[in-house]
């Protein structure tokens, strides 16, 4: 197991947000779960904690009893292999009540932020020509769902 990883703390829905990304990513499974006993703040069998590994990141999820919100500053950032594949991500992880944000970022259902990035963006935004860096920023910043092949197109003009 990693030694660092992110915990995510939910009010009470750690366990649904475990499964719901273990349903979305490809190579993930609930690796753990620890529930709470009698006399605790949430209601017996509740989740206390669900270690989770969502395509090979151990991510550790919380039911803390008390909702705070999710922070915009922190997110987990997904490299897609493909343009399908960040498609795929994008469609699942904004479903059912999540939200699109700019430049590849989203919130899913739970109100956590992720990243969703093809693994090509740093190369293409990294052109040599200042006019075509400029064009693939530009398109950059006018994108909610990266499309590298857009961002291609602008580089070329």
């Amino acid at each position: 197991m990693q030694k660092i990883f992110p915990c995510l703390w939910f009010g009470d829905q750690a366990e649904q947000a475990a499964e719901f990304y273990v349903s979305v990513f490809e190579r993930s499974s609930i690796l753990e779960v620890s529930r709470y006993g009698p006399g605790a703040p949430l209601p017996e069998g509740t989740a206390l904690v669900v270690t989770v590994e969502i395509d090979g990141s151990v991510v550790r999820a919380l039911n803390g009893g008390q909702d705070i919100p999710f922070s915009d500053a922190t997110s987990l950032v997904v490299q897609a292999e493909t343009q399908d594949e960040v498609d795929r991500l994008w469609e699942a992880l904004t479903a059912d009540g999540g939200a699109p944000g700019r430049c590849g970022w989203l919130k899913d259902k739970f109100g956590f932020s992720w990243q969703i990035v093809p693994e090509r963006l740093g190369e293409v935004m990294q052109q040599a020509d200042p006019a075509a860096a400029t064009r693939v920023m530009e398109a950059l910043m006018a994108m909610d769902k990266i499309s590298l092949p857009d961002l291609e197109a602008a580089a070329r003009g």
